[in-house]
């Protein structure tokens, strides 16, 4: 259940003379950012995916194939994860609450449908079809000098 606006702004004062009476306290309420903690798993995520590599070649080499196997899944999991952790460090993955942030470092989430953003639509730039716009594409391609 959203708050209402007298929720909010008595929320917001609390947080301002919290700031205001205990700065360091606030700052250790704060903690990490998501963009820190998504920076640290992709990071253990390529350690892990370096890991999964000398492990892999570790069964290469001595002859045990499950040995390689077990690389590779450590490989393939250490890939997901940190695919997953940069995809959340985007700028336009970000919440919409980090863009209307209270200046103390404090925000309001919004949850809900209404905040996403759709980044299906795509404006049509033809009214051609699909293919009579790759010919187009590659006849510019050819005419200008190659690719």
């Amino acid at each position: 259940m959203p708050l209402s606006e007298e929720e909010l702004r008595l929320l917001e004062q609390m947080e301002r003379a919290l700031v205001a009476e205990d700065p360091k306290f606030a700052s250790t309420l704060r903690g990490t950012t998501m963009r820190q903690a998504a920076r640290r798993r992709a990071i253990l995520a390529g350690l892990g995916f370096a890991i999964g590599i000398a492990v892999l070649m570790g069964g290469a080499i001595s002859g045990w194939w499950q040995i390689g196997i077990v690389g590779f899944v450590i490989m393939l999991v250490s890939a997901t994860v940190a695919l997953s952790a940069l995809r959340g460090q985007r700028p336009g993955a970000q919440p919409a609450a980090a863009e209307s942030s209270h200046p103390s470092g404090f925000g309001v989430i919004q949850g809900g449908k209404a905040s996403r953003r759709s980044h299906h639509h795509r404006p049509s730039r033809g009214s051609g079809s699909f293919m009579q716009r790759v010919e187009e594409r590659w006849r510019r391609r050819r005419e200008g000098g190659g690719f």
